[in-house]
């Protein structure tokens, strides 16, 4: 099982960034923790459309399956929907902190979109 968590910073002691397609850095972790990659998302940040959509082909084509994020468009959740990618919403703290979450059953799991497009 692949995650992958949206990040400020590169480790796993950095903040959850709220933003799903203009996180600064997606972390890449498998279910018991371990850093597997970290991915540099400075592509889509300052995209004027499509950023969203962009990212989640990034994660599908990482064969991601589970995705932790703060929010998530409508854009992005029907792609990552389609990859067969898992949504868990309203992460704060540390990356390590949302593993923790994800490995004691905590996280929130989205049907929809969080926010509207071009949040």
């Amino acid at each position: 099982m692949r995650i992958a968590i949206t990040a400020m910073g590169q480790d796993l002691d950095s903040q959850v960034d709220p933003r799903f397609g203009r996180a600064k850095y997606f972390i890449i972790a498998d279910k018991d923790g371990t850093l597997l990659e970290t991915v540099d998302n400075s592509t889509n940040i300052n995209a004027m459309q499509g950023a969203g959509i962009q990212a989640a082909k990034v994660l599908a084509d990482k064969k991601v399956d589970v995705l932790l994020t703060g929010h998530c468009g409508p854009n992005a959740f029907r792609t990552l929907q389609a990859a067969g990618i898992k949504v868990g919403v309203d992460q704060a703290g540390s990356v390590r902190e949302a593993i923790e979450r994800f490995q004691n059953n905590q996280v929130s799991y989205a049907d929809q979109p969080t926010v509207e497009a071009h949040w």
